[in-house]
């Protein structure tokens, strides 16, 4: 299963109807937790989704709003029995607020501290990229190697079945038969999370080619003087990005509380993102991924 479960989408503040910041990417048999905010474990139990499906944690800042629900989580997972690794990612300058916060977090998770503090692979399919913010801050990508898709006909038509097939997959020829025969390109599937940030080059690679791009859209474009001030996207902004970048689907979230009706954002950001679908996410929202892009 792949899909994203919002969790929260407010931004300084949290509002009567959005959480602080908090998203859950459901990635087959990984469960990354991004920026959780004030209150994410309440809103993780109306959303359904257990502790037990977390495996990493990124942080994209140490801004309040991004993870003063860190300790509520971790003990959490401790209560629920968690026994598995949990990876943290953060910012290398944040160490002193995420060991603090780490303290104040019920012992017994096997919690392993990941920082970094320049742009790169961090894990297997997992990179970041600097933000323009405020504070040191990075975005996140999660990227799918490109693969093949195996045709059945083809494979019965070469007299490949059974074990055959995965000696194939592993060598790439069999008694004649080439892979690329049996089988048509398959592309990776990629998710991009950028959050607090102005425009900048690393939210421009994170968003190339994202198939899910979960952007920040904190202000309006007739607020973008707040937004330069305080180095935030508009609406207009997260759109270009995304549509700039060809994304698939835009998720705008991290709304200013003076934004009762956050329609007007998503207008914005759609006549800007050209091509591509956008949603303005809700707290508790599931999306699914899109289906998978053919390559040309």
């Amino acid at each position: 299963m792949r899909e994203l479960v919002i969790l929260g989408t407010a931004s300084q503040v949290p509002t009567r109807t959005r959480n602080h910041n908090g998203y859950l990417l459901r990635w087959d048999g990984e469960g990354l937790l991004f920026d959780p905010g004030e209150g994410t474990q309440r809103q993780m139990t109306y959303a359904g989704v257990g502790t037990s499906s977390i495996t990493r944690i990124c942080l994209t800042h140490l801004h309040g709003d991004h993870s003063f629900g860190l300790p509520g989580v971790l003990s959490r997972m401790v209560l629920d029995g968690v026994d598995h690794p949990v990876h943290l990612h953060y910012p290398a300058s944040g160490e002193e607020a995420v060991r603090a916060l780490v303290s104040l977090a019920t012992p017994g998770l096997d919690l392993r501290l990941s920082p970094h503090g320049s742009p790169g692979t961090i894990a297997d399919g997992l990179e970041v990229q600097p933000l323009r913010h405020r504070i040191e801050a990075y975005g996140y990508r999660l990227n799918e190697p490109a693969s093949r898709s195996l045709i059945p006909e083809r494979l019965a038509a070469a007299g490949i079945t059974g074990p055959d097939v995965g000696r194939l997959q592993r060598e790439g020829h069999l008694r004649g038969a080439a892979l690329e025969d049996v089988s048509v390109p398959r592309p990776g599937q990629s998710f991009a999370f950028v959050m607090d940030t102005a425009e900048c080059e690393g939210a421009d690679a994170l968003a190339d080619g994202a198939d899910l791009l979960v952007a920040e859209s904190t202000f309006s474009n007739d607020d973008a003087g707040l937004a330069s001030q305080y180095l935030h996207l508009t609406a207009g902004q997260a759109g270009a990005l995304a549509g700039n970048g060809h994304a698939g689907i835009l998720v705008l979230t991290h709304f200013s509380s003076r934004y009762p009706d956050v329609s007007v954002l998503q207008e914005q950001a759609a006549a800007a993102a050209v091509g591509t679908q956008v949603v303005a996410a809700n707290d508790l929202d599931r999306i699914a991924f899109p289906k998978r892009r053919r390559l040309e």
